[in-house]
């Protein structure tokens, strides 16, 4: 990936934002209801109602709030959270990490299983275990994830308790973090111990988000090797004498991967909205819960802020994934 395309991405970032903003902006004005109101008690006076509307600028017109947020959103400044009182930016960023320590933890488990399942599989053409596979595939794939947390926390948590089912860490720890991401930080200070302790806490929300993505991985991939299978380089590298496990893992696959790239960069977008339910049940501390109590009170300043930190997550996966296009495929690459 050369600089002047990266450059180029990047510029096209910017309108995109911007139309974001706008849709978010207008559509939160719009529909039903006065943030204000749901802040105050019942009784509240009036003039205390038009002086938080003139607080948060909610009493001119929605061109004029909106030239208003912008000048201080591009200086960074997304305002106060109505329901929490805080800056709005601090607190995503303050949850932020947990959500993407949680999400990177689904998709190592995702595509490792993915894989191993979808070459096994391939390797079973016609056998017993190819249509255990497809049948674990098409079930896993039908249930949704807030529903495998459910069932997690059931069977894990309650009926066979070998795991929490809340929270990131033992509230008793008394360790001082130097940053929001735990698991990252406590590996790399060499805290063995507090890293399980956290891995613990954060396998049944990661499997919950994991498992449908692991089953459409597996799908997909296993399309995408028989197929490989059938190509000249494959023939001439079994003419060479390669054994059928270094055709496949060697060979094939990396062809192969190239639409679940694809996949794995649009399941990645699911993967961060499936957050905001998954972290609810299990009382995650990441942006989900920050999610649904901002839309329940109608915290505009939050969503916003919110909405535009999702979209430059799904930007910034989708240049990933044209980086990962051009390592895997040479003519991407050289086009």
């Amino acid at each position: 990936m050369n600089r002047a395309f990266l450059l180029k991405r990047l510029l096209l970032a910017i309108p995109t934002l911007f139309g974001v903003a706008v849709i978010v902006f207008v559509l939160l004005r719009v529909v039903p209801g006065d943030p204000i109101s749901m802040m105050l008690p019942p009784g509240a006076k009036q003039e205390d109602i038009v002086r938080l509307r003139e607080l948060y600028g909610l009493n001119e017109t929605i061109p004029a709030q909106f030239a208003r947020w912008l000048g201080d959103a591009v200086r960074g400044d997304f305002g106060t959270s109505i329901s929490l009182r805080e800056d709005a930016l601090k607190l995503v960023l303050s949850r932020l990490p947990a959500t993407l320590e949680l999400v990177l933890l689904a998709l190592v488990i995702a595509v490792t299983t993915g894989v191993l399942l979808a070459v096994a599989a391939t390797r079973s053409r016609g056998r017993w275990l190819e249509n255990a596979i497809d049948a674990s595939v098409g079930i896993v794939q039908a249930i949704p994830d807030f529903l495998w947390a459910l069932l997690l926390i059931l069977t894990l948590g309650v009926l066979l308790p070998w795991l929490p089912i809340s929270g990131r860490l033992d509230p008793r720890n008394e360790f001082e973090f130097r940053s929001q991401f735990y698991l990252h930080e406590s590996l790399l200070r060499g805290e063995f111990e507090l890293f399980a302790q956290l891995l613990r806490h954060a396998i049944l929300p990661a499997l919950a988000l994991a498992l449908p993505l692991a089953a459409a991985i597996t799908r997909v991939l296993k399309g995408s090797l028989i197929d490989a299978l059938g190509q000249d380089y494959v023939m001439l590298a079994r003419v060479k004498g390669y054994s059928a496990a270094r055709v496949i893992w060697r060979v094939a696959l990396r062809n192969a991967l190239i639409p679940t790239v694809s996949l794995a960069a649009v399941q990645f977008t699911f993967l961060v909205g499936g957050t905001v339910l998954v972290e609810h049940i299990f009382s995650y501390p990441g942006i989900g819960g920050l999610a649904i109590n901002a839309v329940i009170q109608r915290d505009l300043p939050l969503i916003q802020c919110l909405v535009l930190t999702f979209a430059v997550l799904f930007m910034l996966v989708n240049l990933l994934t044209d980086f990962l296009y051009t390592r895997l495929d040479p003519r991407v690459r050289q086009a």
